[in-house]
């Protein structure tokens, strides 16, 4: 299977430049025969929107002007795409999109919003309330959007419930300095998709966006990791660019075969002992 990440720097409230974009990347991914390409997290809006929130909104279906030639593209190559989703009762929310083959596989709403630091997502989009894994014609994926996957529930459940291709999207801005001389934000990424590729023995592809934006930085730096946690592919630093991977979905019976921990997962237990400790909350 081939994947493409889309990692774009994304214009502000413009949808219309914004789609233009997207259609120009995914004539790309599949001049490179791409199976399916990934776009960040609000990849058609911009990230900080607040107050445009609503006039950027848009319905994931075949009469949405947005949509419409995304689910036309969606023929050739799965697509992932990021944007605002508005509800039957004009709730926000971040989400993501699988389009194939001219529908909609399924959409994703944001569970975790963050608010803190330089954050104040909650003020102006909804939480999602279901994290929920998919059929494709891979195999069973799931979708997290960044601070989604900062939480160890999301994949864990995305994980239990099948997906074995973790797609993670985000628009991560730079914070702090490491003492490799990398991005403190960007090292936090990666050694967490590393370690849930390694402990859900997954694939995890992760597309984060680029450019700047209202005083954010957003460095890219795109990856892939295969079921044994190796690095497949990594998109640059701080460039616009279409990165194209390909991978070896029977990775996962060797890796499994090997390391059988979905094998000896015990649910129940986790169950049992989360009943327990939500009881003990609610005394």
């Amino acid at each position: 299977m081939k994947i493409s990440l889309a990692q774009i720097n994304t214009r502000l409230g413009d949808v219309e430049a914004n789609l233009e974009k997207h259609l120009a990347c995914i004539k790309q991914a599949r001049e490179e025969d791409a199976d399916l390409i990934v776009f960040p997290e609000l990849s058609l809006s911009g990230y900080a929107l607040q107050d445009l929130t609503p006039a950027v909104a848009h319905r994931p279906s075949p009469d949405d002007p947005v949509f419409a030639p995304l689910l036309g593209a969606s023929q050739d190559v799965d697509i992932v795409v990021g944007f605002v989703d508005e509800d039957s009762r004009h709730r926000f929310y971040i989400a993501a999109a699988y389009l194939s083959r001219g529908e909609v596989r399924h959409v994703h709403h944001k569970v975790y919003l963050p608010t803190y630091g330089l954050f104040d997502e909650g003020r102006f989009f909804a939480w999602g309330d279901a994290v929920r894994a998919f059929d494709t014609d891979f195999g069973r994926a799931g979708i997290a959007i960044c601070e989604d996957f900062w939480h160890a529930s999301p994949p864990y459940l995305l994980w239990l419930d099948g997906a074995d291709l973790l797609i993670f999207t985000s628009a991560s801005p730079g914070r702090g300095i490491s003492h490799a001389g990398k991005l403190e934000s960007a090292a936090w990424v990666e050694r967490i998709n590393q370690a849930y590729a390694s402990l859900f023995t997954c694939f995890v592809v992760h597309a984060n966006r680029v450019g700047f934006e209202d005083g954010l930085n957003f460095w890219g730096g795109s990856t892939v990791f295969d079921p044994n946690g190796r690095l497949v592919g990594q998109a640059p630093y701080f460039e616009e660019t279409v990165l194209t991977v390909e991978i070896d979905l029977r990775q996962l019976r060797r890796t499994r075969a090997r390391l059988p921990l979905l094998r000896d997962e015990r649910t129940a237990l986790v169950q049992r002992e989360l009943a327990r400790l939500t009881a003990k909350e609610g005394m």
